[in-house]
């Protein structure tokens, strides 16, 4: 199991934040390596609501199966991917001066056809450079 864990200052209040987060299926706007997001379930928030996202990483393409595990506005959206990467995702938001300290956490668990545990290092790190500009993206969305 890999551990990526990253972070961001947004000047805006945690409200705001999480009215653009809690928004799944606008996450392909900030997210570079979501291509698509197709909703599996009746629901499109809150825990139980499922969907497969279409992800890219380079040449690599696969579509993440997520089932939404909690969510507790304006503070947390967890995620489990039960796809061939495995494993649990959240972002947590919280106050931070006059602004919010988002925060993006995921558990992951790669399969043997993309180097298993052989490739989680070096994939930590390839995804948590993306998810940074990933976080700058949704800050510069948030900021306007």
């Amino acid at each position: 199991m890999t551990t990526i864990r990253v972070s961001t200052l947004i000047d805006a209040p945690p409200v705001r934040v999480w009215e653009s987060v809690r928004d799944i299926s606008s996450h392909v706007r900030w997210m570079h390596d979501a291509e698509s997001i197709r909703f599996t379930s009746p629901s499109r928030s809150g825990v139980g609501t499922t969907f497969e996202c279409d992800t890219r990483v380079g040449p690599l393409r696969l579509t993440d199966h997520m089932e939404v595990t909690e969510w507790e506005e304006p503070r947390t959206l967890g995620i489990r991917h039960v796809g061939a990467v495995k494993g649990t995702g959240r972002f947590s938001i919280e106050p931070a001066g006059t602004g919010t300290l988002f925060t993006w956490e995921e558990r992951l668990s790669f399969p043997w056809w993309l180097g298993g545990a052989l490739v989680s290092e070096r994939g930590a790190r390839v995804l948590a450079r993306m998810w940074r500009h990933n976080l700058a993206n949704l800050k510069a969305l948030i900021e306007g």
